[in-house]
């Protein structure tokens, strides 16, 4: 055969030897930038694909050695009253509470440097410390003549808590994570982990309001799992800009919007289910950190622990949701107002603690923070694409505007248990007039009583509008 006539003309060969090597040289990119996210995979950051945030299986108990731990987390659990209720029945229980700490301020301090190889036994040496000092500090019965004092947490419990919140890289007290991530065991232990096969665990008031309000807090969370696997798809497509990954993408985007939508009807289910007078009076006062009371509140004192006063000792709070911030990260919510978008914000926009999103941070588990780093790092941005690629404008937009009206679901759940509830007395119980809403965020405010506060300290209203307005503000429609 002669192979010279079969080979095709010198122009036509060299054009195709150019688009052979370019190919080459593009799968080569493509698989090296594969292989790089396989190796920062979320299961590095102890995030699993089947339930996210959320361990696969109850944490274990301790090991003997700090029985002492779980022995009276277990007693403490339902059978100490808080220190501000008067009633008959939390009065009966004062005997108890005040032998419980005693006995608390008796115990030597523990070292946890045998748990740190254990990143289970790690989280739940937390989780019980953390619920310990709760109980420890809001069981206290209120003194007239102590009122503006800081609380003394013994150091049995608070220097251990700062030593494994330290290897664990996040606050050293009670979150998100103790009361809801990781406060569950299996109903069928035969059965994997869902809504309908987990129970709760712990809790202060013993209520099943509280139990309820766990319940739909990780019911949230669950629902975030899917999110997190179209995050993880996005920034492993090997090319965003072909026809085929485009419409991969617009479909990710209306499911994302479906999701959350999903997780607003959530968020709200959540009132036949949780009484919000038992909420605010029973349960909430609980949940309260060292700076509940504002900035000029006594606060706490962790005994043994230097510069005590340093440490992130705000409460759990729904701000310390990783799936939420995740969220806000993919769709490059600016919360920092750090761009200039429309609508400008408002005075009080600028007002809020901008910084409030990024301070939650610190109250998450260091492997989730690591993870919504490395999201916050890639160079792939959705919303930049989205506003290159007009094909792609109006699913991100949409998704955008489901969080929005997400974060409206949860100011009139803010309004509903705390604003309200704020008004009235612990033997009475109230309602929520929707649409008076902002005028009661306002008057709370300016009344003598001062703003309406988070368990974190924050000023509720400010905040959560704050939180809405940044979302509505990533709209590619009106920039």
């Amino acid at each position: 055969m002669d192979i010279i006539n079969v080979l095709p003309s010198p122009p036509q060969f060299f054009h195709l030897f150019f688009r052979l090597s370019l190919s080459m040289f593009h799968s080569t990119i493509n698989a090296n930038y594969r292989r790089t996210i396989t190796e920062r995979s979320p299961a590095a950051f102890d995030v699993d694909p089947q339930t996210g945030f959320f361990p696969r299986q109850p944490l274990p108990r301790l090991p003997q050695t700090f029985e002492i731990w779980e022995k009276a987390l277990r007693e403490a659990n339902e059978n100490l009253s808080l220190g501000e209720d008067e009633s008959e029945e939390a009065i009966a229980k004062r005997p108890f509470g005040e032998h419980w700490r005693t006995s608390v301020m008796s115990w030597p301090v523990i070292d946890t440097e045998e748990l740190h190889s254990d990143l289970r036994l790690s989280q739940r040496a937390h989780l019980v410390l953390a619920w310990l000092v709760n109980f420890y500090v809001h069981s206290i019965p209120m003194n007239d003549s102590t009122a503006g004092d800081p609380v003394r947490v013994p150091k049995s419990i608070a220097v251990p808590l700062v030593q494994i919140s330290r290897h664990l890289g996040f606050a050293p007290v009670l979150t998100f994570a103790d009361t809801v991530l990781w406060n569950w065991e299996l109903i069928n232990p035969e059965e994997p982990l869902s809504m309908d096969n987990m129970r709760f665990v712990n809790s202060f008031s013993g209520t099943e309001d509280e139990k309820n309000f766990y319940h739909a807090s990780a019911k949230a969370e669950l629902r975030g799992v899917e999110m997190l696997r179209i995050f993880d798809e996005f920034h492993n497509l090997p090319n965003v800009t072909d026809l085929t990954s485009i419409s991969k993408i617009s479909r990710d985007l209306t499911r994302l919007a479906g999701i959350i939508d999903d997780i607003s009807e959530i968020i709200q289910s959540v009132r036949p289910l949780c009484d919000p007078h038992v909420f605010y009076w029973d349960v909430r006062p609980w949940f309260e950190g060292s700076d509940a009371k504002g900035p000029n509140g006594p606060g706490w004192i962790y005994e043994g622990v230097d510069d005590s006063d340093q440490l992130d000792l705000s409460g759990p709070s729904a701000g310390q949701s990783s799936v939420m911030h995740s969220l806000d990260i993919f769709l490059d919510i600016d919360h920092k107002l750090g761009q200039r978008r429309y609508p400008a914000p408002t005075p009080e926009n600028k007002r809020a603690d901008r910084g409030f999103m990024e301070r939650m941070r610190r109250y998450m588990p260091g492997k989730h923070r690591e993870y919504l780093s490395y999201l916050a790092s890639t160079l792939r941005s959705i919303r930049a694409l989205a506003q290159a690629t007009p094909t792609l404008r109006e699913p991100y937009d949409t998704a955008v505007l489901a969080l929005k009206r997400l974060r409206d679901s949860h100011i009139r759940i803010a309004c509903l248990y705390v604003v309200t509830m704020s008004r009235t007395t612990p033997g009475a119980r109230g309602g929520c007039p929707a649409i008076a809403m902002i005028e009661r965020l306002q008057a709370a405010r300016s009344s003598a009583n001062g703003p309406v506060r988070g368990t974190g300290g924050n000023e509720l209203s400010v905040l959560l509008k704050a939180g809405r307005d940044a979302t509505r503000r990533a709209v590619l429609k009106d920039n």
